[in-house]
Order: C-alpha cells, then sequence, then structure tokens
C-alpha cells in the first residue's frame, strides 16, 4: 500500500481544491475496505461499512491533527465504522426476529472464516464492556497492524501504557474465543 502522496492529497482537500476529496478518498478507499473486511464476513457488509467509513473521513477530515500517521487515522475511523455496522446489523435482526431462537451454527456448514469474525466482533464487543480502554489498542495494533509508537501518539497514550492495553486485550479476546467444553463436547457428539 502506497501511502507516500496522501499528506499532499490530504492538504489540497483541506484547502478546498477542486477534485482533490475524491482524489484522496479513492486512494484510501482500498486501505478502509481491507479494514473493514477484517471484521465483516461478508462483502456487501464491508461495503456499507466502507461507505460509512469514507462519508466520515470526508466530513471530519479537519479533525485530523496529524499526532500519528493519516493512514492510522484512517484505520481508526476503518475499524469503528466496521463495529458500528456490525452492531447495526445485530441490532435488525434481534428487533426483527425476537420470537426467533437461534440455534447455533453447524460448523460443518458454517464458513470457518465468517465464524471466526463473527466471534471476534463478540469479543471485541465484550471487551469493550470489560477494558473499555483496551479495545482500541487492540484493534490498532493486532488488526490495524500500526506500531506501537504510532498508536500511542493516536491515543495520546504513553507507549508502556500500550503494550499493558494490548496485554490485557489480547488475554481477553484470546479467552473469549476459546470454545467452552459444552461446545467441544456437541462438536465431537456430532461427528459420530
Amino acid at each position: 500500500m502506497d501511502t507516500s502522496g496522501w499528506d499532499d492529497l490530504v492538504a489540497r482537500a483541506r484547502a478546498g481544491e477542486a477534485y482533490a476529496m475524491d482524489d484522496l478518498l479513492a486512494a484510501v478507499r482500498p486501505l478502509v475496505l481491507r479494514r473493514c473486511a477484517k471484521f465483516l464476513p461478508y462483502r456487501q457488509d464491508a461495503e456499507e461499512a466502507t461507505q460509512e467509513a469514507l462519508m466520515t473521513i470526508a466530513t471530519r477530515l479537519g479533525d485530523f491533527t496529524g499526532r500519528g500517521s493519516f493512514a492510522g487515522w484512517v484505520t481508526v475511523i476503518a475499524t469503528n465504522s466496521a463495529r458500528m455496522t456490525y452492531r447495526s446489523m445485530r441490532r435488525r435482526f434481534t428487533d426483527t426476529t425476537p420470537d426467533v431462537v437461534a440455534d447455533p451454527p453447524d460448523p460443518r456448514t458454517t464458513s470457518v472464516i465468517a465464524g471466526t469474525r463473527l466471534d471476534l466482533l463478540d469479543a471485541l464487543e465484550q471487551l469493550e464492556r470489560d477494558h473499555p480502554a483496551a479495545v482500541q489498542a487492540f484493534v490498532l495494533r493486532d488488526l490495524g497492524s500500526l506500531p506501537y509508537d504510532e498508536i500511542a501518539a493516536l491515543t495520546e497514550t504513553p507507549v508502556g501504557t500500550v503494550k499493558a492495553r494490548i496485554h490485557t486485550a489480547r488475554r481477553h479476546i484470546r479467552e473469549s474465543l476459546e470454545p467452552s467444553a459444552a461446545t467441544i463436547s456437541a462438536l465431537r457428539a456430532s461427528d459420530l
């Protein structure tokens, strides 16, 4: 991913230069879509989150302070957009099917990738409830692949605190994603 021309595009878009915002959004769109697709298993959902993120970037470009890289700022927006899209989808499903009790997904027919991403989103939701300060650092490091110093700049937090938050988040996510003994027993019984 070549981000070398992004600073120039950001400056031109902020200055109100004709077509600069369009050029900037076209340049960042692949990154945004990749970030959203890391969370959302279906392309159309990732596209929806991408559109929301691009709208946020366009309307809040003035909020970018330059503390971290522009790519880091875009990663934060894309991640938040993907998580909001997931919450909205889950809320719509819950609102439209209140009387339906969903069966647990059958691992023999469920996409491993889709199940894993949805499990990760659920784990992130739980992490946000239990350790809200750890979520952003974890997402930026483990899903956004940003270096610790850039995460520290983006979150205005010392590097040591960033590392501690990531450690806490990884432990919590790992525990959330480990299959329970009941799930393992059910899977083994279904193989018989």
